[in-house]
């Protein structure tokens, strides 16, 4: 089964957050630095997550992708994600870490069948590191890339957020890890998620994120992949070695969406940055006809796009720690 929404996209793409907890505190996911607790609501049993990743799946959602928060910190995480892995429908599990509990976690991620790791990783600085991140060890996420690797995981993608002035100065030292190590580097716009007033003058566009690349590699361009995500991918040199750019705000993606968010409290969204959000706790009591009626009326409700590019200011918005990023 498929399901597409009113403007005929389909819908294959689901990010279930399953905590807003995390063991750092980064500038560009919670307003200064300070937790944003999802409000007044506790965090939906593992059973109802479940619950609303089966029934996704019969309505057609082939990938999910676990999110946090820091999804790790949640006690049971593994379990879960083992009984994730036995959905009949569903292609891949995977999962977005920050990777400070990575090293003594991969192999049992690997041994239930974790497909696939994001990893967010914004400096190779110690120092620059530990400012953007509310004190994070680096050390941590780098021995957690290592351990991916050797507990048989297909290469980690990094993922950077850059902020002009904080890490763009970094963008060449991420693509040499690219080819020195073979990883796949994205390098992603920055949003106003966090409430920040002047994000505008963090705000770095792809367009110049590839121009600085392209004064040491050639870059080419590579044919997008179904179902791979936003990311324009271009293999650097004549290396293994590839990158991404990720453009939500100056090359909005939203005509190729194929994704609904449901955040760990059980609101769902059919936009990121949508204001309007489903609870679907009432419809989970219901029962399991309910619960698919609401999601396929998310999923057919999906909003045509995003207005970041129209000077969008995220007061009011949660924090992308609360609703998953």
């Amino acid at each position: 089964m498929s399901l597409a929404d009113t403007y005929n996209r389909q819908i294959s793409y689901l990010r279930l957050s399953v905590t807003d907890r995390c063991n750092l505190r980064c500038r560009y996911c919670v307003p200064q630095g300070q937790m944003t607790r999802l409000p007044g609501l506790p965090l939906l049993s593992f059973d109802n997550l479940f619950r609303v990743a089966q029934q996704s799946a019969k309505l057609g959602i082939r990938k999910i992708r676990i999110t946090g928060g820091e999804p790790l910190v949640r006690p049971g995480i593994v379990s879960f994600l083992e009984r994730m892995n036995g959905i009949s429908g569903i292609g891949e599990v995977v999962l977005t870490t920050n990777g400070i509990l990575l090293a003594k976690m991969a192999d049992s991620l690997r041994q239930v069948g974790v497909k696939r790791l994001n990893i967010s990783l914004d400096s190779l600085k110690p120092e620059s590191f530990a400012e953007i991140t509310g004190g994070g060890n680096l050390r941590r996420v780098l021995a957690g890339i290592d351990a991916a690797e050797r507990s048989g995981f297909p290469t980690p993608q990094i993922n950077v957020v850059v902020m002009r002035g904080v890490n763009d100065n970094e963008i060449l030292d991420f693509a040499g890890i690219a080819t020195g190590r073979g990883l796949t580097v994205r390098f992603i716009e920055y949003m106003p998620t966090n409430g920040d007033s002047n994000w505008d003058s963090l705000y770095i566009n792809s367009g110049e994120i590839l121009m600085r690349l392209a004064s040491r590699y050639r870059l080419t361009p590579l044919p997008r992949i179904e179902g791979a995500g936003p990311a324009r991918y271009f293999q650097l040199d004549a290396s293994q070695a590839t990158v991404g750019v990720i453009s939500p705000v100056s090359r909005h993606f939203c005509a190729g969406c194929n994704r609904i968010r449901i955040s760990s409290d059980g609101m769902a969204r059919g936009c990121l940055f949508s204001r309007e959000a489903t609870d679907l706790r009432p419809h989970l009591l219901q029962g399991d006809d309910a619960l698919q009626q609401i999601l396929t009326t998310i999923i057919r409700e999906k909003p045509l796009r995003h207005n970041l590019s129209e000077g969008l200011q995220s007061s009011g918005f949660v924090s992308m720690s609360a609703i998953g990023g």
